[in-house]
C-alpha cells in the first residue's frame, strides 16, 4: 500500500490543491517500509489527483480539498482522510493503528462564503471579485 500526505516542512499542507509536495510512504503489513518527498512541480487540483495515480497511490491524508479534487481522487481509486493536521509522520501512524482522528465530510470552501442572519462574511482568505450568485462579493 502507498500513502501520500500533502507535505510542508513535516506538517500536513492544509490545502490540497495547492501542495508543492507530498510525502510518500510505502507500507507492508501495517508497515512503514519508506518514506520519500516527491514534488507536484505546480500542479493543480486535477493534475494532483492524476500524479497520486501515477504514484500508484492509495490513500491521501490531507488538511482541506475541495469537491472537485474529492471526486477526481474517488475516480482513481483513491482513499482520502481529509481534515487533518499535524505533523505527517504521526498522522500515518495514527491511520496504520486505526486512531487517526480526521473528517469524512471536509471541504474546502475557497469560494463558499458564510450567509448569517442578513450578513454576508467572506472567509479569511478573502474572495476576489467574483459573483457569488445573487450578490457581489464587492
Amino acid at each position: 500500500m502507498k500513502i501520500a500526505v500533502t507535505y510542508e516542512n513535516g506538517q500536513v499542507f492544509q490545502h490540497f490543491g495547492h501542495t508543492e509536495q507530498f510525502k510518500l510512504y510505502d507500507i507492508d503489513d501495517g508497515k512503514i517500509l519508506s518514506a520519500e518527498i516527491v514534488s507536484t512541480d505546480g500542479s493543480g487540483h486535477g493534475a494532483l489527483a492524476a500524479l497520486l495515480r501515477n504514484l500508484n497511490v492509495n490513500v491521501l491524508i490531507c488538511g482541506g480539498i475541495g469537491g472537485g479534487a474529492k471526486t477526481a481522487l474517488a475516480n482513481a481509486g483513491i482513499q482520502l482522510y481529509g481534515g487533518v493536521s499535524g505533523s505527517c509522520d504521526a498522522a500515518v501512524q495514527a491511520l496504520l493503528v486505526g486512531n487517526l482522528g480526521y473528517n469524512p465530510n471536509v471541504q474546502c470552501s475557497h469560494h463558499d462564503h458564510e450567509h448569517g442572519e442578513g450578513e454576508h462574511t467572506c472567509r479569511e482568505h478573502g474572495c476576489g471579485g467574483h459573483n457569488c450568485g445573487e450578490h457581489s462579493c464587492h
